[in-house]
């Protein structure tokens, strides 16, 4: 089998997030080959499918004092193969070192970069065979149209039919889409049960949130789902940004003032007013079941989780290079997954707010998306999967690629087999007759 590297960028959790979710799907003996490079330390992730010894710490790169040249020097400095490059800085000297270094000696055969123009240039630079991973949005500089072109092929961890109509053919053509990765298994909860998690926090907030919920006293109307006057929105945010969602809570209060607002994640102490509930929870698998609304932005991450779902989706994009969320969120609604912040707005001054009507709008939101362009491996299920079995959808097309990469002894044999059957594109011939 091969031994497989994965560069995780540091900015935010995301990217450690999803080598996690990836790892899990290898099997064990593959798993244990793994090794993950990233400057995030161990405090702002911990990963669970593989243990630290797997795990490169590697040395940030910020710029220093004593730099040459600053990162982004301008255009007589600048190589336009790369978006960063100080010169004479030392930390970037020793994790280049520390990459290569670990890729020799542990014996890497394949490097999976998420995300990274400046460490895909170093591994073709040094010959290292690597899969870039492709976010959401409109990436086509300069630098990474090159990271594309220098890879044996590209990784997006989204549904091809979310892919960005402004995306070069050439790109689609070379790129594996995996679906969303959700491989969490995750616990069945029914309404009763997510109620009750819900009064334990009203409890919990009592004395930490500047108004009191309204949960005890209505939590009548709430234990009966089928006739609750008391509509219940989830929010949902992460540490890479929250600042926009935040901005709409007032006017989200102001929309509908009877709801029950529960604010999952960071939340800036000016908005608490707005929120009934404001909690961290280790599982948002309830909220995103059970809510009549789920709001939120669309990172890959929180969109896999809620995507399999029927409960009406609000996306509300943070402000992200090369409109990451905002071009995720056009296809979601284009999709009809989801609806943007006014669309949001004109239906409630419409149907004064019923989630019915919502949800009739959002009309084909689906529980399973089995469509992809990886072979897939065939799951030990029913063939009629109901619908509390869905939220512990995984993508087939994932396993079927992690998979692969243990199944084949060489990289080359796995390219030439696996890979290349699978793209619309094959690399011109050096051999002349």
């Amino acid at each position: 089998m091969m031994r497989i590297g994965y560069y995780a960028h540091h900015h935010g959790s995301g990217h450690c997030r999803q080598a996690d979710k990836l790892a899990a799907l290898l099997p064990n003996d593959a798993r244990a080959q793994l090794t993950v490079f990233t400057s995030l330390d161990i405090d702002s992730y911990r990963f669970t499918a593989i243990d630290e010894q797997q795990i490169v710490r590697l040395n940030a790169e910020d710029e220093c004092p004593d730099d040459i040249l600053a990162g982004r020097a301008g255009e007589y400095w600048q190589p336009a193969s790369l978006h960063y490059s100080p010169v004479g800085n030392s930390d970037i000297q020793k994790r280049s070192h520390q990459i290569l270094d670990t890729i020799f000696r542990r014996k890497i055969d394949l490097m999976i970069i998420d995300v990274s123009v400046e460490v895909a240039m170093l591994c073709r630079a040094a010959s290292i065979p690597y899969l870039y991973v492709r976010l959401p949005g409109i990436r086509d500089d300069a630098p990474h149209l090159g990271a594309f072109a220098g890879a044996l092929a590209l990784l997006a961890p989204y549904p091809k039919a979310l892919e960005s109509a402004h995306t070069s053919e050439w790109i689609c053509d070379k790129t594996l889409y995996l679906d969303f990765i959700y491989s969490q298994k995750a616990e069945s909860y029914t309404y009763e049960s997510f109620i009750d998690i819900l009064a334990k926090l009203s409890v919990d907030n009592e004395t930490s949130v500047p108004k009191s919920t309204r949960l005890p006293s209505n939590k009548t109307q709430l234990t009966d789902k089928s006739g609750a006057t008391t509509h219940i929105i989830t929010v949902i945010k992460g540490y890479g940004g929250h600042k926009a969602i935040d901005e709409k809570l007032p006017e989200l209060r102001s929309l509908l003032p009877n709801a029950l607002i529960v604010s999952l994640g960071p939340i800036d102490d000016d908005k608490r007013c707005y929120v009934d509930i404001s909690a961290e929870v280790d599982d948002v698998t309830p909220f995103i079941c059970h809510s009549d609304y789920l709001m939120m932005a669309c990172g890959l991450n929180a969109v896999a989780q809620a995507y399999h779902y029927d409960t009406p989706l609000i996306v509300v994009p943070d402000d992200r290079p090369h409109n990451e969320q905002a071009v995720m969120a056009e296809a979601l609604v284009a999709q009809n997954k989801a609806l943007n912040w006014q669309q949001f707005k004109t239906l409630m001054s419409i149907n004064n707010g019923q989630p019915e009507s919502l949800a009739q709008t959002i009309h084909c939101r689906s529980k399973q998306h089995p469509t992809t362009s990886v072979d897939s491996i065939k799951e030990n299920s029913s063939e009629e999967d109901s619908s509390e079995e869905t939220n512990a959808v995984t993508s087939t097309a994932a396993q079927a690629f992690m998979h692969s990469t243990a199944d084949y002894p060489t990289t080359k044999r796995w390219f030439e087999n696996w890979l290349l059957p699978r793209l619309n594109l094959t690399p011109e011939s050096t051999i002349k007759d």
